[in-house]
């Protein structure tokens, strides 16, 4: 009883903690110790790969030495396989023996650390060794098992971000990480575990339940009772007495109010991380490998696994598992989830690139698995663009989930279940788990918070949680089967049933049948350094785009016009290479050196590949021709060369600067532009409107250096207090004229930076070449503008979207960084200036006042970072970009983004005439190629960008039997936007703002 320990008048609380200090004291001390009562020793051999991974068949021919336990293993980043010999005695129960395996664990965390798998002697998988799922079930008799340990080290230590040399192979020393601790043949006592998961259950519900409840008192009674009645010199032989006295407590029902909680298990796996992919490869196959070991142990358990290409790698790796996994998928086991290829970032990939995640993704399971997969599952990316609801619509998926706004520092999501709005109207029902993890074990703080923090209680009951150790934990474990089992109907506990994704969203989506509504992007108010962190990589994304995009248009023209074999295998290897490096923790930039180190490189073999395919391609159109021509891969002419067409190149018209006093002018028919010799601008006068575009007293193009040393999360985070301290770089050491540009150089401390400023065709375009050796800096590029503006145009993925430039609330002002793709757009009614980029993400613009007291709005572009962690040497080293400036509109902006993005390529043919033409600039192509099922069929992408009802007829320079829109897989779907098909020769669009259509031309042939 409480009032026996409470002699000295202490409040019912202290009582309370006293007696839980003894329980778990106990628990910890006695029951724990006592789960495995019996052991006997092992064999243990060890060889030591001291290279990169390798197969089964490699390793178990090799000769392995004895290997004593407590004996140091791993260098970084090695393997050492063991060799493990032993016998499990005739008369133990093969349900409670199991191999228990310490490689030297941390403790920490789940993951994070060595890893490894269990082999039997013919090479097949028996499960995964990880801290928190140590144990190897075993046969009776004499066995033996080989263990293949990663020796991965301890890349992070929790929220400390100090820089690291382990996340490179070539710093990482030669240092052993871990240390052989247990190696055992062990007993494990049923009643003894089990009474361990009824203390477990018990024990968390005491932490959350409220203070003075008589349901807390009640379990704390009984959690005493069973310490008083337990022999702590026997707690085998009294781990039955002590079930018997908490069964009642267990047994007490949940609320007939109780939210329901969908049990969905779930490992949340980064595609590479702090671990290079060829690392994650591994983890998957462990992971899948537990999850099938659970699921012979329990046949209700549902494990949901995104990411078509981790299974891909499974196939190729470990081809036995991937059957097995193939079986259990069929039998409703395994789900495979989100439809995706990776689970990717959403702010940076571009559009046809985040189409391609759902078409190369939902491919691979319906032909793998037969599932067409409902559901976009995203749980951990950062931030999601507002063209996502579109893409998911068009991929034939009509849910969403994720968690990550979970993480925003200023505003919480007002919704958790809720219909979620795209640019262009499309609605996607969408889930928030309130726990606010998809990491989670079903225990006691995880529920409560699913109860607290649940936006439509009272309208709805229905929530899905994820539990299962990712990122090499492991999965879900037995524990938490165990804790779902006891919660499935508890008092003090939301009701907890295992279950399936898909069951989930169809039940929430029914008892909300008027869900609320959250329009736009979900910005997350964190992690706003992803949009610059690691430029390289950026960079190699953006021109992998870009490449994708010409070599799939010039190859599907040559196949149409000439007959020339179309690439399909090629083409399918780089996108899924690009897809693969779209990952939300490759292209944020925010892994280890190792990590970046290698995506640069791959994104080099794709440029590579892709040059020449484009190559052999436009050599084919232009079979018998020697004219110096201009291949446009881009929607719109440019310089006389029609949009997705070949004609004779021509030169730009570049101003010639001259100078002029202390100052260099350029000047065209468009602009006056006058660069002082601080290489900035101090005049750009629009002369058609006679209006200039800066504030009277303030320069424009200037560099401005950060501090940029984040709260935590350096390669993640941009803090908006590090704006206070910066300074502008107004002291280059030259500022010279060479040819048709200003050329301008900056230096510090052992950092270059050459600017190049060009007046071409009315644009001012700057050309960077920075040699980067900076640490924890951030550089910027700021145009104040005489332009009164309240919000700020970005593009994004297939459209734009606009953003209070004030901050007028907290929403506002927590977007102090925003992503945009190819260009920027301020304006007045009336007039404006748009900024474009050939490869900036992050860009921050916002309204003031100039020196006169006038309104202007400043927009600046984020060009680069140094952080120091992960990757302690990020982004040092040399970069190139160009950014440019002009006055015009919304579609002066779209048409800049694409010159940039998609320059004419120069070689030597024949004209050509595009296989496509549409007829208002609103309508973008922005893909053509031949169709994913080869049949040769002609697929056109397009869709509206100026925000408008647009009307436009799409023409050909083929024939065609058949025209048919579908979704992104190809398939045909009824679609508004197509009013009327020609006889083989065009096709009457009208279409919605931002509306995605594509079209499939059958039978195409000159």
């Amino acid at each position: 009883m409480l009032d026996d320990i409470n002699p000295h008048g202490r409040s019912q609380l202290d009582a309370v903690e006293l007696a839980m200090l003894r329980v778990r004291r106990f628990t910890k001390f006695r029951i724990r110790p006592a789960i495995y009562r019996d052991s006997r020793p092992v064999q243990v051999a060890a060889w030591s790969v001291g290279g990169e991974p390798v197969p089964f068949a490699h390793a178990v021919a090799q000769r392995f030495e004895p290997f004593a336990l407590g004996r140091a293993w791993g260098r970084p980043w090695d393997t050492v396989w063991f060799d493990v010999r032993g016998e499990v005695p005739a008369d133990w129960d093969p349900d409670e023996t199991e191999l228990v395996v310490d490689l030297g664990f941390t403790g920490d965390q789940a993951g994070f650390q060595a890893e490894a798998t269990a082999y039997r002697p013919d090479g097949t998988i028996v499960k995964a060794i990880e801290p928190l799922n140590a144990w190897v079930p075993l046969p009776v008799g004499p066995f033996r098992l080989l263990i293949e340990a990663a020796a991965n080290p301890v890349i992070q230590t929790p929220y400390e971000y100090e820089p690291t040399a382990l996340g490179d192979k070539a710093t990482a020393g030669d240092a052993l990480q871990y240390r052989l601790t247990e190696l055992s043949v062990s007993r494990r006592d049923l009643t003894v575990w089990e009474l361990l998961q009824d203390v477990a259950a018990l024990d968390g519900l005491v932490d959350v339940l409220p203070a003075h409840g008589s349901r807390r008192a009640e379990v704390v009674h009984a959690l005493e009772r069973m310490v008083d009645a337990m022999d702590p010199d026997d707690v085998p032989g009294t781990a039955a007495l002590g079930r018997e006295i908490l069964a009642p407590v267990l047994r007490s029902g949940a609320a007939e109010s109780s939210l329901v909680v969908s049990a969905v298990g779930h490992a949340h796996i980064d595609c590479a991380w702090l671990w290079p992919v060829r690392e994650t490869v591994r983890k998957v196959a462990r992971t899948f490998a537990n999850v099938l070991d659970l699921v012979d142990r329990n046949p209700d358990f549902v494990f949901a696994a995104s990411s078509a290409q981790q299974y891909a790698w499974l196939k190729e790796s470990r081809p036995e598992l991937f059957e097995r996994v193939r079986a259990a998928v069929a039998a409703g086991n395994i789900r495979p989830v989100g439809g995706m290829w990776v689970e990717s970032d959403t702010n940076m990939p571009g559009g046809e690139a985040l189409a391609r995640q759902f078409v190369l993704g939902k491919r691979f399971f319906l032909e793998e698995f037969g599932v067409d997969s409902e559901e976009a599952w995203l749980p951990d990316s950062f931030g999601y663009t507002a063209a996502l609801p579109q893409i998911v619509r068009a991929a034939g998926a009509r849910w969403f989930l994720t968690q990550k706004p979970s993480w925003n520092t200023t505003n919480a999501m007002p919704y958790s279940s809720f219909l979620w709005e795209g640019i262009d109207g499309s609605r996607v029902f969408t889930h928030f788990p309130p726990a606010e993890t998809y990491n989670s074990d079903l225990g006691a703080q995880d529920l409560a918070r699913t109860e607290r923090v649940f936006r439509q209680k009272g309208a709805a009951r229905h929530v899905l949680g994820l539990f299962g150790w990712g990122d090499g934990g492991g999965g879900p474990t037995r524990e938490m089967l165990a804790a779902a089992e006891r919660k499935e109907d508890l008092d003090g506990s939301p009701r907890v049933r295992l279950g399936d994704p898909q069951s989930f969203f169809a039940a929430a989506e029914a008892e909300l049948p008027t869900p609320p509504v959250w329009v736009g992007e979900m910005y997350l108010e964190l992690h706003r350094g992803t949009l610059t962190s690691q430029h390289r990589g950026k960079h190699g994304n953006r021109h992998s785009e870009g490449l994708l995009r010409e070599a799939e248009l010039w190859a599907a023209t040559a196949a149409v016009l000439r007959g020339t074999p179309y690439p399909y295998g090629a083409l399918e290897r780089a996108w899924q290479v690009v897809l693969l490096q779209q990952f939300h923790d490759i292209l944020p930039g925010t892994s280890i050196a190792w990590v970046h180190e290698e995506a640069e490189r791959n994104y080099e073999r794709v440029a590579e590949e892709l040059t020449a395919l484009i190559e052999a391609s436009l050599d084919a159109l232009g079979t018998g021709g020697d004219t110096l021509v201009a291949a446009n891969a881009g929607p719109y002419t440019h310089d006389g060369v029609p949009g997705l067409g070949i004609g004779p190149a021509t030169a730009p018209a570049v101003a010639r600067p001259r100078p002029d006093g202390d100052r260099i002018v350029l000047e065209d028919g468009l602009l006056h532009v006058e660069v002082d010799r601080r290489g900035t601008l101090v005049s750009v006068v629009d002369r058609v409107a006679a209006r200039e575009l800066l504030p009277a007293g303030l320069a424009g193009g200037v560099l401005q250096l950060f501090r940029d040393t984040p709260r935590e999360w350096d390669a993640w985070d941009i803090d908006d207090e590090d704006k206070r301290s910066g300074r502008v770089l107004v002291e280059p050491v030259s500022v010279d004229i060479a040819d048709d540009a200003v050329v301008v150089r900056h230096t510090l401390d052992g950092t270059t930076i050459d600017v190049t400023i060009r007046l071409v065709d009315g644009r001012v375009e700057y050309g960077f070449e920075i040699d980067w050796h900076e640490s924890q800096k951030l550089l910027k590029l700021a145009f104040p503008l005489d332009v009164r503006a309240d919000r700020a145009t970005s593009e994004i993925q297939f459209g734009h979207l606009h953003r209070p430039i004030h901050q007028n609330t907290s929403w506002d002002a927590a977007r102090f960084e925003t992503v945009a793709h190819r260009w920027v757009h301020v304006g007045e009614p009336g007039y404006g200036v748009a900024i474009a980029n050939d490869v900036v993400y992050g860009h921050d613009i916002r309204g003031g006042q100039a020196p006169d007291g006038r309104p202007m709005t400043t927009a600046r572009l984020s060009l680069l970072r140094a952080p120091r962690y992960p990757d302690p040497g990020a982004d040092r080293g040399r970069h190139s970009f160009t950014v440019s400036l002009r006055p015009g509109g919304i579609p002066d902006a779209i048409a800049d983004g694409y010159a940039q993005h998609l320059p004419p390529r120069v070689t030597r043919g024949v004209p050509t005439q595009p296989l496509v033409e549409v007829t208002d600039p609103a309508v973008v192509v922005e893909s053509v190629k031949l169709a994913e099922d080869r049949s040769g069929d002609l697929v056109v992408r397009l869709y509206e960008a100026h925000g408008n009802r647009s009307r436009a007829t799409v023409r050909t320079s083929f024939a065609w039997s058949e025209a048919t829109a579908t979704d992104l897989l190809e398939r045909p779907v009824a679609s508004d936007a197509v009013r009327r098909v020609g006889a083989g020769a065009d096709v009457d669009l009208v279409l919605r703002p931002f509306e995605l259509l594509t079209l499939r031309f059958r039978d195409p042939r000159v």
